[in-house]
């Protein structure tokens, strides 16, 4: 492979802008930014005329992303089929601690918001992208320091080595181009002379804005895959001038996700959803602009007058005219030609048609109350029914954006304290005299914890971390351990999403059937809260909390610890009901139990 060098990017960089100036894309994305804010009317010359913006179009672009991004979205890893080398509570175990890495990361990164300007960009510029990548300064809480950032970049920063093909992991190479000012970019360099790092214009795209922000260069990232390592590699410079060379990213995808709104064959830039939209809104604002300067015109009636009687006509309120002769036919009032109705009509059918087009009708945009929530649920499906394609393809690039997520935990997370579950019933032990620092009230993970951990993680040296003394953990709960996160470069896992839908009906129908379900006694307390939709309970938690130790106080004081299988009398099943007081000796049984906390067996 060739040597990397400010000069060899310069020219992918070029052949790169040649590309998009070729397909027309910044001229497009310009004007179909402009048409979204309501700048429609720029680079006309109006010469005092009425200038209009009815902008229906934006209304309708954000339908459809909100149509296609509203969903709640959770990343869920599962583990492929194990090959036997790590047991399977093992692989099970990490998806877990894997899927609480992904809640957080989400949160973090505030990913709703994200995907929503992601899906925005597709809509208006024709193609998203979301870009990830390491922060070693990120706090943490722990002594490990470093975390994952994503951000949304536009369709013109990211230029691709083979721009026929939209698949991102199957590029030669991808440049990542960034403005920064001066100061920053000359900050970034490793050694060398800085005075080499100078302003220049931007290239890609209008450079009006830009220029506005004082001196800015023009900074070029190279992400491609190295063919011995496999690992993708990076290199940061400007047209002139390195700023860092070569360094192993250690990923082993590109970290970035690119979605097309809608493909267009042999080229990675899609077609934007508002770009065949642009005709219909000038048709409306143009009708719209010519009927007020046909209202402004020939709204106000015409006095036509007989000169050879009235030397000047007069408009002002109560002023005296002037009349030679008789006043009778000196004047009359000529009525304005009207505005053909067809006008009105035709305005009415484009933005109609338009919106039913996209499945934004009356109905699905809220200007038509349905009667019941049947007919809510069927006009939400039916108006979704065109965006299930991008929709699919959005949730293609959140799964894309895990797989990368995983890379990156894999290289950089290290060894890190993590929340695992316990097993119910794990023993107490003493506390160790290595235990890692805050573990001297952690319970004894569990045997495919320690398989998982491996030799050289701290789990497998400290095999007596402790409970709390006198204490026995219960199932279902979480204790906080160290996990080295290499373990995701040996055992392979999948990504998968989950959708649940967030609009307004759904957690109504939720309520409804965990109401039921309680009111019949199928699910217990505890477990009503837990699947309460957010929101509806305060302090949800301290109260599950308060309601598991009631419980298990019954439970105790009832001497009923045991598996209830393993107490059940012949002929009888762990959900049979307890014996009824109607037969001789219960009354001594139950005060034998009362007093031992022990079932008596026969013998």
């Amino acid at each position: 492979m060739k040597k990397i060098d400010p000069q060899r990017v310069s020219k992918e960089y070029e052949a790169g802008l040649r590309f998009n100036q070729g397909i027309d894309l910044y001229d497009c994305v310009h004007v179909n930014e402009n048409f979204f804010i309501g700048k429609q009317w720029e680079g006309v010359q109006a010469n005092g005329l009425p200038t209009p913006v009815f902008n229906f179009l934006k209304r309708v672009v954000l339908f459809s992303v909100a149509n296609v991004s509203t969903d709640n979205l959770k990343l869920h890893a599962k583990p492929l089929p194990s090959s036997g080398e790590v047991p399977q509570e093992a692989v099970d175990l990490l998806t877990d601690i894997l899927n609480d890495q992904f809640a957080a990361l989400f949160e973090f990164n505030k990913m709703g918001a994200l995907i929503r300007e992601f899906t925005r960009n597709a809509a208006v510029d024709g193609d998203g992208c979301l870009y990830a990548y390491w922060d070693p300064d990120m706090e943490t809480g722990q002594e490990a320091r470093g975390g994952i950032r994503t951000e949304v970049l536009q369709n013109t920063q990211v230029l691709f080595g083979n721009p026929n093909c939209r698949d991102v992991q199957a590029q030669p190479y991808i440049l990542v181009e960034q403005r920064m000012l001066l100061e920053d970019a000359r900050d970034l360099m490793e050694g060398g002379d800085k005075d080499l790092v100078t302003a220049d214009d931007k290239e890609s795209g209008d450079p009006h804005l830009d220029q506005l922000g004082g001196e800015k260069v023009t900074v070029i990232t190279r992400l491609w895959r190295d063919k011995k390592t496999g690992t993708i590699h990076a290199y940061q410079c400007t047209r002139q001038a390195e700023l860092r060379g070569e360094w192993d990213l250690m990923i082993r995808h590109y970290p970035l996700v690119w979605m097309n709104w809608d493909f267009v064959q042999d080229c990675y830039h899609g077609q934007a959803m508002i770009t065949g939209l642009i005709p219909n809104q000038i048709f409306v604002n143009k009708l719209f602009a010519m009927s007020m300067i046909s209202l402004m015109t020939l709204a106000y009636p015409k006095i036509i007058y007989d000169r050879t009687r009235v030397s000047k006509w007069s408009s002002r309120v109560g002023a005296a005219i002037g009349v030679n002769g008789n006043v009778e036919g000196v004047a009359k009032i000529m009525d304005p030609a009207s505005i053909s109705p067809q006008i009105s009509q035709f305005i009415e059918l484009a933005i109609s048609y338009t919106q039913k087009f996209l499945g934004a009708s009356d109905v699905a945009l809220g200007d038509t109350r349905p009667d019941n929530t049947s007919a809510i649920i069927a006009l939400q499906r039916a108006a979704a029914t065109p965006m299930e394609l991008t929709k699919q393809s959005l949730l293609q690039a959140i799964e894309d954006m895990g797989r990368i997520f995983m890379d990156f935990m894999g290289a950089y997370y290290g060894e890190r304290f993590v929340e695992v579950p316990v097993p119910e019933g794990t023993p107490a032990g003493g506390p160790p005299t290595d235990a890692p620092v805050g573990a001297g009230a952690l319970a004894r993970p569990s045997p495919a914890t320690l398989a998982l951990a491996g030799n050289g993680s701290p789990w497998a040296a400290t095999p007596t971390v402790p409970a709390p003394v006198n204490a026995q953990v219960q199932g279902g709960r979480k204790v906080v351990v160290p996990f080295d996160f290499s373990a995701l470069l040996t055992i392979p896992c999948s990504v998968e999403l989950d959708v649940g839908a967030s609009s307004y009906w759904s957690e109504i129908a939720s309520m409804q059937t965990l109401d039921n379900l309680l009111m019949q006694k199928l699910i217990p307390t505890v477990e009503y809260l837990k699947r309460l939709p957010a929101g509806q309970i305060t302090d949800r938690e301290a109260l599950i909390a308060v309601l598991e130790r009631q419980e298990a106080a019954q439970m105790q004081a009832a001497g009923v610890m045991q598996d209830p299988a393993s107490t059940a009398g012949p002929g009888m099943t762990a959900e049979a009901p307890a014996p009824e007081n109607s037969a001789a000796g219960y009354g001594a049984l139950q005060r034998k139990i009362n007093e031992t906390g022990e079932i008596p067996r026969e013998r």
